[in-house]
């Protein structure tokens, strides 16, 4: 598996949001109902859908988030066979963090419920991805 990020890139290349987020200072992770990991909210971008939308549709889906900031943090790209990608070929997604500041009490996907952790899991699911792009995300934030 091989990570890579850059500042900008091509849109219609996008395919995936991810978003690292953040409630009253902790990380929230999502546990989908099929897995026993934590993951990071995020998904795909659908037909005729920009980066942003799909960032704050998958955010409201995936944690119930009703009032959230976003913003772009950087364009990553993974390339190697995973869960999402059978080809192996480099695909291309946008990372962005949101700061959410009130929940849903109902969260409307395959997501069982989301969990807020002082410190990051340690049972990721996508071990070989996600704690790279919140490195990623932690390194640009001490940046600016």
């Amino acid at each position: 598996m091989k990570i890579k990020f850059y500042d900008n890139i091509d849109e219609n290349l996008l395919k995936f949001a991810v978003i690292i987020s953040k409630y009253n200072g902790k990380w929230v992770f999502c546990k989908h109902k099929e897995r026993t990991t934590y993951e990071i909210p995020g998904g795909h971008k659908e037909e005729g859908e920009s980066i942003y939308k799909a960032a704050e549709r998958e955010l409201t889906e995936e944690t119930g988030a009703l009032r959230f900031t976003l913003k772009p943090i950087c364009v990553y790209s993974v390339t190697g066979k995973n869960r999402v990608n059978s080809t192996g070929e480099e695909t291309f997604g946008m990372l962005f963090f949101a700061e959410i500041m009130e929940f849903s009490d109902v969260i409307n996907s395959e997501i069982e419920y989301i969990k807020l952790f002082d410190d990051l899991p340690k049972e990721w699911t996508y071990p070989q991805i996600q704690p790279f792009l919140i490195e990623e995300y932690i390194k640009r934030t001490r940046q600016n």
